[in-house]
């Protein structure tokens, strides 16, 4: 049977798709990349804010006329977060969808689809959990052969106000370093040049399993196993689990590279805890010195929200003071997005939607601003780059260096008149020029004056 598999959201979506792939695979069935083509329609959902949830049900809308009568396909599964959030409540508001699968069912898929050939209608796995890392097993084929997400725990024990990721994924569930360090070699024998360690949070690795945060553990054992070109990136890092020994582990690699994902959220420390975060304003400002003390030439990415409830004028101008002081290289946005059953839904004063966009639209230009001087902070140092793409008769390639993250992050244009460069293999690049989103640049051996 041909399927089509489409992944909603976050990267640990990609992950947990990709393993469902390999099992179908593995099980005789054959992936395809057009809708029009597939027998079975799989769509794996993200649900964690409204908009998502708002996307996943558009997406699913657009593939109905793929499926019979009207298209070849005979199946379609909906699997993941949305699933996870409202059960079998899907079949009613969809009744053309035909299995879920929630958050903890991930490895049911094989066994799913050869209940709907056999004729079984719907196939209900409503959820009986939440999160798991039972599916996460066996070998996978990444998206990219340039980079491959590598999830290693599932769920989070934060205790967030404003966030619906443990209902949907359940507290920290951590791999062990066995198996983590068995599937980077994995895809390091795949050809994979980066590998970048996701999580809900990633800096509490292992405390669950290890009784202590074990990120640094983890990571001194892939450095000690993986090949020595392998780039090895981190996300989703917080604050007040960064620990000396992580840092330092950090700064005496030459795989690990020197970039940190840190999302704040805010700067005022009233809104922090109102936001149930366990940092405040100086516990950052503490670490990100610390982070930059150690790391020569840091890259460091941030997230921040605006319109949290009861969030002042003088919260916000916290934040932008903060954002001045610390000079982040990267910075996304979100406005509050209150998640029904969530603790913050129920605070009050809400912030209107004017006023909301009103502080997004302030901080997203105050960053534009502090993005573009560190961008032309860059011009005239020769940054390693691995090439993505080529445009205009193959002289312009795309690419990203240590410090531009896949998907999130700006691209490096680089100009080569050489034909056929490698878009697997990294070359050195000088930056030229500058702009508030992206670098340019020529291959080294290109450079005079």
């Amino acid at each position: 049977m041909k399927f089509y598999l489409l992944t909603l959201g976050c990267p640990k979506n990609q992950v947990d798709a990709e393993f469902m792939s390999a099992r179908l695979t593995e099980a005789g069935h054959t992936s395809c990349s057009e809708p029009r083509d597939a027998d079975l329609l799989i769509v794996n959902t993200c649900s964690f804010i409204e908009p998502a949830r708002a996307e996943a049900v558009e997406v699913i809308l657009d593939l109905l006329p793929y499926k019979k009568p009207h298209g070849k396909a005979e199946y379609l599964i909906l699997t993941g977060c949305l699933p996870q959030m409202i059960g079998r409540e899907i079949f009613k508001a969809l009744p053309e969808v035909d299995a879920i699968l929630g958050t903890a069912e991930y490895g049911l898929i094989v066994e799913t689809v050869s209940a709907l050939i056999a004729g079984e209608w719907p196939v209900d796995r409503s959820p009986q959990g939440v999160g798991g890392i039972s599916h996460l097993c066996g070998t996978r084929v990444p998206a990219s052969q340039q980079y491959a997400w590598l999830k290693i725990s599932e769920g989070c024990s934060n205790h967030c106000t404003y966030c619906t990721i443990p209902s949907i994924r359940g507290p920290q569930i951590s791999r062990s370093i066995e198996d983590i360090r068995q599937e980077a070699l994995s895809l390091a024998a795949r050809g994979v040049q980066e590998i970048i360690l996701i999580a809900q949070d990633t800096t509490r690795y292992g405390t669950d399993i290890y009784g202590k945060p074990a990120l640094d553990l983890l990571l001194q054992e892939l450095d000690s196993k993986l090949p020595s070109d392998i780039w090895i990136r981190m996300m989703y890092f917080y604050a007040d689990s960064i620990t000396d020994n992580l840092i330092d582990t950090i700064a005496q690699s030459v795989r690990i590279l020197n970039y940190i994902d840190l999302p704040i959220q805010h700067a005022s420390n009233t809104i922090l805890k109102r936001m149930g975060r366990l940092e405040t304003s100086e516990l950052i400002k503490g670490k990100i010195a610390l982070l930059r003390s150690k790391l020569p030439g840091l890259i460091l990415r941030t997230t921040v929200m605006v319109g949290f409830p009861g969030e002042t004028e003088a919260d916000i101008e916290i934040l932008l003071n903060l954002m001045e002081e610390i000079r982040f290289d990267r910075l996304g946005c979100f406005i509050f997005s209150p998640e029904a059953g969530t603790p913050a839904a129920r605070l009050t004063p809400k912030i209107s939607s004017d006023i909301a966009q009103n502080r997004y639209d302030r901080v997203m230009l105050a960053q534009s601003r502090i993005e573009l001087a560190k961008s032309q902070e860059r011009i005239g140092t020769i940054t390693d780059v691995i090439f993505s793409d080529y445009q205009e008769g193959d002289i312009l390639y795309q690419g990203r260096s240590y410090g531009e993250a896949p998907d999130v992050d700006p691209v490096i244009w680089v100009a080569s008149t050489v034909p056929d460069l490698d878009l697997n293999r990294r070359y050195p690049v000088r930056i030229v020029e500058a702009d508030h989103y992206s670098l340019v640049g020529v291959t080294e051996y290109e450079y005079c004056e």
